[in-house]
């Protein structure tokens, strides 16, 4: 039995327990909000007791910080390890498909403690994927790419937290301010095949 097989304190897990514990807490988080979703609550949508809960998770801390590690371990892998897009391209298509209300931004407002696993893991993917974009735009050719990249991720952090205020969607308007700022970032012939022209 490997260890994500087990909970906490080692105990065997009940089929399917853990990861319908996680789908309905995704879900609550997302419509209510955490600190609005109480853990009765969560073991009635899981259809789990809170003794099966508490076998998987120590408590709402660590159920939380899982959601967040689950929502996109891997930085948008469907944009930035696509080979058949420029890297200009890429830069652009993460207006494209990131979600409109971040849960990282959501978590962070919601819980004060710097140091809570959750607030932790949200700064560390927040610095991920800045770093990511950093990564895509010094591909892309552009003369600061460490500039570019915190200006899409600010952008994009900005633009999901309006969505989220204003009830609509902003991200349309953040793709066109990207677009600009992508364009004045990267060289002409950089922008078109991702290689700078002085390479």
């Amino acid at each position: 039995m490997t260890e994500l097989e087990k909970g906490p304190r080692g105990l065997r897990r009940g089929r399917g327990a853990r990861e319908r514990i996680v789908s309905a807490s995704q879900q609550l988080f997302r419509d209510q909000g955490i600190n609005c979703t109480g853990m009765d609550q969560l073991c009635a949508a899981a259809e789990v007791s809170k003794r099966t809960l508490y076998q998987h998770f120590a408590g709402k801390d660590e159920l939380i910080a899982e959601c967040l590690r689950r929502f996109d371990p891997e930085i948008l892998p469907e944009v930035f390890d696509r080979t058949d897009r420029t890297p200009r391209e890429r830069l652009l298509a993460v207006f494209e498909v990131h979600a409109p209300l971040c849960p990282f931004i959501a978590a962070a407002v919601e819980i004060p403690d710097p140091d809570h696993p959750a607030r932790v893991y949200a700064r560390d993917y927040k610095k991920a994927f800045a770093a990511r974009l950093i990564d895509a735009a010094r591909e892309a050719g552009a003369a600061d790419p460490e500039q570019l990249g915190e200006q899409l991720a600010l952008l994009l952090d900005g633009a999901s937290a309006r969505s989220r205020v204003l009830n609509t969607d902003t991200l349309a308007t953040a793709a066109a301010i990207a677009a600009v700022l992508v364009d004045n970032a990267i060289p002409a012939a950089a922008g078109r095949g991702g290689v700078p022209s002085n390479a």
